[in-house]
């Protein structure tokens, strides 16, 4: 993991053919240009679908909510697969603005991948 800010830190690895970020901290109006930098450096260098794990977030606003929908639209642009998994109060926030089915929220890691390889 590598730090982006001050209240964000991050990292990715290969797993099952995907590339799995995982981000611990918050996500918000302080972190959402690093964290849409990041990423989008990070697929830039490779094809691969992708997870956005969010399991270990303290805290998401609505700028985490909009570099998510950024990040889910430039996936879509690309024709690339990807799903997202987050912790209850990622979830809750999720749903709370109806954007589960666009950010192709998954319940787990595994459920994630397994959507991503069939």
């Amino acid at each position: 993991m590598q730090r982006l800010t001050v209240s964000l830190r991050g990292g990715f690895e290969r797993r099952q053919g995907c590339l799995v970020f995982q981000f611990t901290g918050q996500l918000d109006a302080y972190s959402e240009k690093q964290f849409i930098t990041y990423v989008e450096d990070v697929l830039m260098a490779n094809a691969a679908p992708l997870v956005i794990d969010l399991n270990k977030i303290d805290f998401l606003d609505s700028s985490g909510l909009g570099a998510l929908v950024q990040t889910a639209k430039k996936c879509t642009d690309a024709k690339r697969s990807f799903a997202l998994v987050g912790n209850a109060r990622v979830v809750q926030t999720v749903k709370l603005v109806r954007l589960e089915d666009f950010l192709h929220l998954a319940v787990d890691l595994r459920t994630a991948l397994n959507q991503l390889k069939a």
